[in-house]
């Protein structure tokens, strides 16, 4: 699963990249709407990371017994 998480994140990163590259070659075009785009996808990727590990660190917590 991890590795799955990992080629998924990979892929988004390098498309994250190749548009913030596109953003910058053509600075006169007034791109705001897809900054505004990247950031919301930024923040849901974000918020996807702090909810699969507090998803995570639940699980275990709940798995140790107390004697």
């Amino acid at each position: 699963m991890i590795t799955r998480l990992t080629v998924h994140l990979a892929i988004v990163l390098a498309a994250a990249r190749r548009r913030w590259s596109q953003l910058f070659a053509e600075p006169q075009r007034g791109n705001t709407p897809e900054q505004t785009a990247l950031i919301a996808l930024l923040v849901i990727m974000a918020i996807t990371v702090v909810g699969i590990i507090s998803a995570k660190v639940v699980s275990a917590a709940s798995g140790i017994s107390l004697p």
